[in-house]
């Protein structure tokens, strides 16, 4: 069995689709009521088909869980799963209660820039990975789009996982956190400014992260005789809703609004990540000042990587006590330019069109 998790919209029903048309398939939708219908026996149902069974947003029905780890251990072998799911926590529970060690994990987010080529990055920053976003005829298509997201998002999505939070409530915590978008976590700032307790707006932060809205990025400490931050950094995933919640409309707005480094570290934060596929991504932060936007460990070694929206970014003091403090074996700065350069032994200027040739030498040893 595969799991296949992402956000709403990002390509997850399109995908399992193609690989419906190339074998014999069965595509159930559990928001469909007919599709429910048909599995009001589930076992029955399901134990009668053969080739690949397709189950779209699985979250909807998590009683079928139990029921499928009775399907995957029978020893016919005449089905397959493919699940589809937009909500990790419902999933992953089902999942570590009845299909432990029964399925493969898959994540799928929107387009990359890998998929997209960096003369197109700007427009991938801007309007976001969302194919529908990303793929509209104009800009204010593409924002009505992402405001149709959001709406859709607040008043069915939420509802739908049993879960009632108003949505003038959720969308003014969820601008908040565009407004923080790159910053360290700070209940206490934001439960303040909500009227609400630290236990109730980290309830929603978990919900946004674990629907795929949010990106919770953890921090690594240890024993270098500094005070280190212990909370986490907090990201938008997708940089179309950041860019949606701000207001920011336009490449010229974008350029000139005062969170764009912030949007930019954001957006090439995840490009890294879909391309390093990293075990366990941190970053590293000193109350003195110093700080890490990602750290990486691979075969016993250690590598940082720091975004900046700068053509031409100088090293700082801060990077340099990264990577003493840190040990790194190499250093790479992600900016908007085309063409890698070493600035220094351990330190190297590459764009999102390098991060490829970063990911080899991250796997091979290199520096």
């Amino acid at each position: 069995m595969v799991a296949l998790l992402g956000p709403r919209q990002c390509g997850k029903t399109t995908l399992a689709r193609e690989f419906a048309d190339s074998e014999p398939s069965h595509y159930l939708d559990l928001e469909s009521i007919s599709d429910q219908r048909r599995l009001e026996d589930p076992e029955y149902y399901l134990g009668e088909l053969e080739g690949l069974v397709i189950l779209d947003e699985i979250q909807l029905m998590p009683e079928l869980f139990s029921v499928l780890r009775v399907l995957v251990d029978r020893q016919d072998r005449q089905r397959n799963f493919l699940i589809l799911g937009s909500a990790s926590p419902q999933v992953v529970k089902g999942v570590s209660e009845s299909l432990a060690g029964r399925v493969e994990f898959l994540e799928l987010g929107g387009f990359d820039i890998e998929e997209i080529g960096t003369p197109s990055m700007m427009r991938l920053w801007l309007r976001g990975g969302f194919p529908r976003s990303y793929l509209a005829a104009d800009e204010e298509e593409s924002v009505a789009w992402r405001e149709s997201v959001v709406r859709t998002f607040l008043e069915r999505d939420i509802p739908q996982l049993g879960i009632q939070i108003a949505a003038p409530a959720m969308r003014r915590f969820w601008t908040m956190l565009a407004h923080s978008h790159g910053q360290t976590w700070n209940s206490s700032d934001l439960s303040r400014s909500m009227g609400l307790s630290d236990k109730t707006v980290r309830g929603y932060l978990d919900l946004l992260t674990g629907t795929f809205m949010v990106r919770q990025l953890q921090p690594w400490f240890e024993n270098i005789k500094k005070r280190q931050v212990k909370a986490p950094k907090i990201y938008l995933r997708d940089s179309g809703l950041v860019h949606r919640l701000l207001e920011i409309d336009t490449d010229h707005h974008l350029r000139g609004h005062p969170r764009v480094g912030a949007s930019w570290e954001g957006f090439a934060l995840e490009q890294a990540l879909r391309i390093l596929r990293p075990g366990e991504p941190y970053f590293w932060a000193a109350h003195g000042g110093a700080e890490l936007d990602l750290l990486l460990s691979a075969g016993g070694r250690r590598y940082g990587l720091e975004f900046k929206f700068n053509s031409a970014p100088k090293i700082t003091r801060s990077m340099l006590t990264a990577i003493n403090d840190l040990q790194l074996e190499h250093l790479w700065i992600v900016c908007p330019v085309t063409e890698s350069h070493q600035v220094q032994d351990r330190v190297t200027v590459t764009g999102l069109g390098g991060l490829q040739t970063v990911a080899e030498q991250i796997r091979s040893g290199q520096k």
